[in-house]
């Protein structure tokens, strides 16, 4: 029996050492933190990857130093102007001091619900302090929602680092809504004033459509009054110079003229269906006299016969063929 322990306890301690050994030797990876801990406390903080080595005895602890979100449940609050809003949030931090934020929690998890806590306490205390409309605007340079967001990070982030070990990278409002028993009543009254604006807005197209219209017929008038006097001037111009034409072509040849102005008058006044009274020595009728062509035991010619005097064959109404043919001349004909 001694024999055979003797024989053994080499094995054995050799199989402690290697035992040892490999509980003393561990790796951290790029990715995370390396803690090593005894009896509860932290002996060493490993933030570079690699391969390293502790006591049997201690205790490694790992904990991830990338990037991490949190999503805060959805929590309803007032603003100054004493309007319920529906927040859901988006926090994005990493494990600045590892060694605080293990002395802090137990477990990366557990900080899940005290950091999502610290949020929507922070989010209510700056929200209480502005209206709803500073979250919502049309307007880019009104708005006020990038101010607001910037101060619930600084806040959470002034609390938690030094608290926590952790650095709130970024703080964002995934969803900003009203709660279900307002919504009704928030929506009616946008409608209202959506319909207010809509009408301004008609009232002062309808306005200056007066006013275009108003200055549109005031050019037309004035357009209409300068073409009257331009066409009233160019037709005076125009009857100006015919005028002086006529009258230079007339005084070419005088006889002629009042020759064609009687015709002109007899083609206004005498017709089949008018019946004029003139004295037989009037000088309208002195180119209805014609000369009696001498007969036998007639006077000689040169003797100017009245009007319904014995001549030439008669027309119905008393006049010479002639004369006749002259009262039946239709406007427009040409004398033959």
């Amino acid at each position: 029996m001694n024999v055979l322990l003797r024989r053994s306890l080499p094995a054995l301690a050799l199989a402690g050492g290697v035992w040892a050994l490999a509980s003393a030797v561990f790796t951290v990876d790029a990715t995370e933190y390396g803690l090593v801990t005894r009896f509860g406390r932290v002996v060493r903080v490993v933030t570079a990857p690699g391969l390293y080595i502790a006591a049997p005895f201690d205790r490694v602890v790992r904990l991830d130093k990338r990037i991490l979100f949190s999503r805060a449940a959805s929590s309803e609050y007032l603003t100054i102007d004493k309007k319920n809003v529906v927040v859901e949030s988006l926090a994005t931090w990493r494990i600045a001091d590892p060694e605080r934020f293990l002395g802090t929690f137990p477990a990366q998890a557990a900080a899940e619900q005290p950091l999502g806590d610290l949020i929507l306490a922070e989010i209510g205390a700056v929200l209480g302090q502005f209206p709803a409309s500073a979250l919502v605007s049309a307007d880019p340079a009104e708005s006020t929602y990038r101010p607001i967001i910037s101060a619930i990070g600084r806040r959470v982030a002034d609390f938690a680092r030094p608290a926590y070990g952790i650095e709130v990278i970024s703080i964002d409002i995934r969803r900003l809504s009203l709660p279900e028993q307002n919504r009704a009543h928030v929506f009616d009254r946008m409608t209202a004033e959506r319909a207010k604006i809509a009408m301004e807005n008609r009232s002062a197209g309808e306005l200056e459509a007066r006013k275009i219209a108003a200055e549109a017929d005031h050019e037309r008038v004035r357009i209409e009054v300068e073409a009257a006097g331009s066409a009233s001037r160019i037709k005076a111009e125009g009857d100006a110079e015919a005028s002086s034409t006529y009258a230079a072509a007339f005084r070419q040849d005088v006889k002629f003229y009042e020759f064609l102005r009687t015709l002109q008058a007899y083609d206004r006044i005498l017709d089949d269906k008018t019946t004029v009274f003139l004295p037989a020595d009037a000088e309208v009728l002195r180119m209805l006299h014609f000369e009696v062509q001498p007969t036998a035991g007639e006077p000689l010619p040169g003797a100017a016969a009245p009007v319904g005097a014995a001549g030439p064959p008669q027309g119905p109404n008393g006049l010479s063929a002639d004369a006749d043919r002259l009262l039946k001349k239709k406007s427009g004909e040409e004398l033959r």
